[in-house]
């Protein structure tokens, strides 16, 4: 077996057994990425010697001691680029860490490498970035799903033993399913978003990728807890997340809201699905049927609120204080010609779309009654919560598509995350596991498996999905870069 093949708990072992450095691990995945990833793009850039001089000192008795995580070009890491994909912030370089890359240091873990994503987290296959767009390593012509795309790809074809993405509307879990990964979205508040530059405040968090889902608890042990600096971090107690691995689902109850199981679902993801639930029936969980009525709502509610925040996050890139500035020689002029260059065609469609929604006259219309319909929504999971100890359905509707294919037809492009939006909206975890292959033009393309927990039930969740994972082999499976 590989070095870069290793799981980020089995590297761990071999780091604390004295197999191997973690010079050695960060060498082997720097010659991993200069193999591969002119195939696939995952990165925007990589430091060795930043990564070098933290793996010479690394200590290898903390939680994370000597392993390298790769990081979405979103989260900030102090003097590294930190460009989300767009012109506008081509050449800047953050002066400060995230959060979260705090607490992976502190851990002993080594940021390294920046992972290439849709331009400020806006899309659903990575063609957005302003540098290239990312293709899946399971078919180069398909993308590998977004925005998050290159976070989950270097991972999948072992050009990371992890990673950090962020999930907005399931911008972790859609590409994890696509690239046969694990893909973790935690509560909203569970994890620091310092450091996060914001596409929607309200909606965004971070969590990772992984191989297994031991290492999404082993890293949520790291990233989880209250933070000063975001004043949306809440002061919740963080559990052991592997605690709870291996225990038996005796007593479980998973629903299936009915509402995700609709016609238009590839047949090869809805059969894969079915033969999920199948078996964790065999594990001894009981499935009941749910409904979560206001899920037909949540695309719509989900691209109102959504732009709404955009157009206020993103107003802070205006040429005067950081990123590009346009050479025009009065001030306004100066604003719209750097707003202009800067930004691609996406992410001018959701300032625009936002601006509008957030209007005089259109405010009560869209925004305030989207509030009120979110709402809805998150009683919806409320309810079903009641009854179930999580829901299980399917990540995306369909395996990954062919690059080019919806890049006229924005609203298809939308629907790619019909699955995933809701659990932003409402707020609560949700994971995507590998459940099986879909073949297409005779290739294996990954289907993903996604559970959705209560508020801060993240422990529940992992367990369920760590039950599944070792009774089964999907996530054992890598694609032949």
């Amino acid at each position: 077996m590989s070095i870069t093949s290793l799981s980020v708990s089995e590297l761990r072992d071999q780091l604390v057994a004295k197999k191997i450095s973690p010079l050695e691990a960060l060498d082997a995945l720097e010659a991993r990425i200069a193999d591969t990833d002119p195939k696939i793009h995952g990165y925007l850039s990589r430091d060795y010697q930043a990564a070098k001089a933290l793996a010479e000192k690394a200590d290898i008795s903390l939680p994370l001691g000597g392993v390298p995580i790769a990081i979405k070009d979103v989260i900030n890491v102090q003097g590294e680029p930190c460009t989300a994909a767009s012109k506008i912030l081509e050449g800047y370089t953050s002066t400060y860490d995230a959060g979260v890359i705090r607490k992976l240091k502190a851990a002993g873990a080594i940021p390294f490498g920046r992972c290439n994503l849709d331009e400020f987290a806006m899309g659903s296959s990575t063609e957005n970035s302003a540098f290239g767009r990312t293709m899946n390593p399971w078919d180069f012509s398909r993308i590998p799903g977004g925005s998050s795309g290159g976070s989950a790809a270097v991972v999948a074809a072992d050009e990371a033993f992890a990673s950090l993405g962020s999930d907005t509307g399931g911008s972790i879990r859609q590409p994890a399913a696509l690239c046969g990964c694990v893909g973790l979205k935690p509560t909203y508040g569970r994890v620091s978003r310092y450091g996060l530059i914001a596409f929607a405040s309200s909606l965004d968090q971070i969590g990772p990728f992984t191989k297994t889902t031991r290492d999404a608890a082993l890293l949520l042990n790291v990233i989880a807890g209250h933070d000063a600096h975001d004043s949306t971090s809440l002061h919740e107690p963080v559990p052991d997340y592997t605690a709870d691995l291996g225990k038996d689902l005796k007593g479980i109850k998973l629903g299936m809201p009915k509402e995700y199981f609709i016609s238009g679902i590839d047949p090869q993801v809805d059969q894969s699905v079915r033969a999920a639930i199948k078996h964790y029936e065999s594990l001894g969980a009981e499935i009941v049927e749910v409904s979560l009525p206001n899920t037909e709502h949540a695309v719509g509610v989900y691209y109102i609120i959504a732009t709404a925040e955009a157009s206020a996050n993103l107003a802070r890139f205006d040429g005067v204080r950081y990123g590009r500035r346009a050479g025009s020689e009065k001030l306004l002029d100066m604003y719209a010609d750097t707003r202009a260059e800067g930004f691609g065609p996406e992410v001018k469609r959701r300032i625009i779309l936002g601006t509008y929604v957030l209007s005089s006259g259109y405010y009560d219309a869209y925004y305030k009654r989207a509030q009120k319909v979110r709402t809805l929504i998150r009683n919806d999971f409320n309810r079903a919560f009641e009854k179930v100890d999580a829901l299980i359905c399917p990540t995306s509707p369909e395996p990954a598509f062919k690059a080019g294919d919806r890049s006229d037809d924005p609203l298809k492009m939308y629907l790619a995350d019909i699955f995933t939006i809701a659990t932003n909206l409402a707020g609560i975890p949700g994971i995507s596991i590998p459940c099986g292959f879909a073949e297409t033009d005779g290739r294996k393309l990954p289907i993903g498996l996604q559970l959705m927990g209560r508020s801060f039930e993240e422990a529940r969740l992992l367990q369920i999905a760590h039950a599944y994972e070792q009774s089964t082999d999907w996530h054992k499976a890598r694609p032949g870069v």
